[in-house]
């Protein structure tokens, strides 16, 4: 067993090299991203045990420890904000709360940070997409103050504005507005990291969302207006930032107006066969999470995780295979992508989770599987850098172990598929393909590793298909 492990790791090692430089030279041949529609400010501080203990002790600990099991999701007080952060802590999960408060608010930039950078996913992808692999990028900013246009790395990155009646589209440093700052406070903590006599079981991180615009997905008027000549410079899209919709907003807006618009320009790419990919986030409203799954067969992509997955099937009414997913089951898993498969149409399903990652595709090829390969070690060097600034940093991923546990998983599948070779399933309409991940034990952050997963395997599986 033990010679088998190592053999299958040798494997693993030489697929992973040759995806790197199949997907490396592939990139090149992507003639442009349009990404929408959410960019932010992500204010970034680094947890201290004793600085946390003081300002809790200081607004009273005993209110923010009732805060822990009786999670308001949203902050209207510092309570709120500090027993939000403890909550994600104690379970060692990502979360993120609407910060109500201006008072908050004021105490959270008084607070301060350690890094600003861009944030949102589409914002994270552009300096990725844009600045990392150098493709020409499209993205939409909801708002562009200095403060988060110089967050803009250099590159072929690229807002649209109008000049007279004319759209061109320039850098956004070169398009700096006196405009609202949409910023996102992120609280980073590591595996291990104790407050009081609570302790994380995993890294991760807790976001104060002080941003009234990308909550309402606010689009803007030279996006809005331009979208039929934007979408002509690209071939793909990628669209995220609809997870935070509300069914009714406060000025007589619903969650279906907002939906309409995006409905309209998923007409419009489609119609000029732009390949569109949508980054699910976990979305808490029901009706919401209902029509986005409507919505699905106009995309020809879907990116998501357990928790979104699970969610998923919950509305598609298999509630017993919703839970067997939340808790990990790597067949019930692939069940429930195969049945959202069956109830979309949607032709290419990419799901992630920690260990290992799976694409369910219509199609079949290697560059399925090396895309997911170069994928993962886009988020490896993103996690042991914290920030990529060059291609050739994801290199160096390719010296972090790949992880033996989902060895084992690879092991069950052999066992329950007989066309299996080198990571890829042939199932007889559908080819389902499965990687083991690179893993950072102690990564320097955890913030855009998603984002950074789902648009380098996206991006570069189109790529590879193209050469």
């Amino acid at each position: 067993m033990k010679e088998s492990l190592k053999e299958r790791i040798r494997l693993w090692k030489r697929l992973y090299v040759q995806a790197f430089e199949d997907a490396t030279n592939a990139l090149p041949n992507i003639s442009g991203v349009l990404l929408a529609y959410n960019t932010n400010i992500d204010a970034i501080k680094y947890l201290d045990k004793e600085d946390l203990e003081q300002k809790i002790n200081e607004i009273g600990k005993e209110n923010v420890f009732k805060i822990i099991e009786n999670p308001p999701e949203k902050i209207a007080s510092l309570e709120h904000l500090f027993g939000g952060i403890l909550r994600s802590i104690k379970l060692g999960k990502a979360m993120e709360w609407f910060v109500e408060n201006e008072e908050v608010r004021k105490y959270l930039r008084d607070w301060g940070w350690d890094e600003l950078r861009i944030g949102g996913q589409a914002g994270i992808m552009a300096n990725l997409l844009g600045g990392v692999y150098r493709i020409p990028t499209i993205v939409h900013v909801p708002q562009n103050p200095q403060l988060q246009a110089e967050l803009f790395v250099d590159g072929p990155i690229y807002i649209p504005i109008f000049e007279g009646n004319e759209l061109k589209l320039i850098h956004p440093k070169e398009a700096q507005y006196d405009e609202n700052e949409l910023i996102h406070y992120i609280y980073e903590f590591p595996r291990g990291f104790q407050v009081f006599n609570i302790q994380a079981p995993r890294e991760n991180r807790f976001i104060a969302n002080a941003d009234d615009y990308n909550a309402r997905v606010y689009m803007r008027k030279e996006f809005r207006e331009g979208f039929g000549e934007i979408v002509k410079k690209v071939e793909l899209a990628l669209i995220s930032g609809l997870q935070v919709l509300k069914e009714y907003y406060p000025d007589g807006t619903t969650y279906r107006d907002i939906l309409d618009r995006v409905e309209s320009h998923l007409n419009i790419l489609n119609k000029h066969g732009v390949k569109t990919h949508f980054e699910f986030a976990y979305t808490p409203s029901k009706r919401v999470r209902e029509e986005l799954i409507e919505m699905l067969p106009k995309f020809t992509s879907v990116g998501l995780n357990e928790v979104e997955l699970s969610s998923i099937i919950e509305i598609i009414g298999d509630e017993e295979l919703a839970k067997e997913i939340l808790e990990g089951h790597l067949f019930s898993v692939i069940d429930g992508m195969n049945l959202l498969m069956d109830e979309t149409g949607i032709e290419r399903i990419h799901f992630h989770t920690y260990g290992y990652y799976l694409a369910l595709t219509q199609y079949r090829g290697e560059p399925v599987r090396d895309a997911l390969l170069f994928a993962s070690l886009a988020a490896a060097a993103k996690a042991m850098r914290g920030n990529l600034e060059r291609v050739e940093q994801i290199r160096d991923a390719l010296s972090v172990p790949t992880n033996e546990r989902a060895i084992i998983l690879e092991e069950e599948l052999e066992k329950e598929f007989t066309e299996f070779e080198n990571g890829i399933i042939d199932m007889t309409d559908r080819q389902l393909t499965f990687i083991p991940t690179k893993i950072v034990t102690s990564p320097k952050s955890t913030v855009g590793i998603g984002d950074t997963i789902s648009s380098s395997a996206f991006v570069s599986e189109f790529g590879m298909r193209k050469s």
